[in-house]
Order: C-alpha cells, then structure tokens, then sequence
C-alpha cells in the first residue's frame, strides 16, 4: 500500500533521463500519448483526459484529479479515496518506450514511471 501511495503522490527515483528516453514537452505531443489509453502500474490505473481530468483507481480506491500544462510540464492535483494525497504539483514527463516517467518538483524530484496501454 505504502508503494502505491508513493507512485500516486508523484502521478515513482531518479531524475535522470534513462536511455532512450525522450522527452515530452508541449500538451500536444502529451495528449497524442495518452488520448484514450490507460496509465498503468502494479494495483494503479489512471486515465489523463483532455479536458483536464485525471481519473482511475489504486488499490481498490478511485482515484480523481485534474491536470493542466505549464510551460513544458504536466501539472496535477490527485485525490485517493476523496483525499487529497499530492497539492499542485508540475512533473516534468518522459517518453520511455512504452511508457511514462512523470518527474515532480518540474523534474528535480522523485519519479514514477507507469506504462501506456
């Protein structure tokens, strides 16, 4: 529970691009990646909408937000269980294969990296 919580709270550590990876910086290409596919990983599935919603479920909890995008980062507000677990925070985002690395605190902090499906 602990694990999902902390994936949740970042929307888990290194800051630094892996091989490969690309970064995504403008709404457009973001949208384009995550438009009607789930984000996943182990007990969490989240769904980024484009008129500014996050919703989905971890460990049985729904999951509810709303995003928008700042500049070059993705930036969110999430709730778990109708209980704000992470304020407004902007994440920098990566395109690593078939997944995201989503990088808080505009990409100086933790991250958590969820698969596209």
């Amino acid at each position: 529970m602990r694990l999902a919580f902390a994936a949740l709270a970042i929307l888990a550590a290194s800051p630094v691009l892996a091989n490969g990876a690309r970064p995504v910086t403008d709404r457009a290409a973001f949208l384009s990646l995550v438009q009607g596919r789930e984000l996943t990983r182990l007990g969490i599935s989240l769904n980024v909408t484009g008129d500014g919603r996050i919703t989905g479920s971890a460990l049985g909890r729904a999951v509810t937000g709303t995003w928008e995008w700042d500049g070059a980062y993705f930036c969110r507000v999430l709730k778990w269980g109708g209980k704000v677990i992470d304020s407004y925070n902007c994440q920098a985002v990566q395109l690593e294969g078939a997944g995201l690395r989503f990088t808080s605190d505009r990409g100086t902090g933790d991250s958590a990296r969820l698969q596209l499906r």
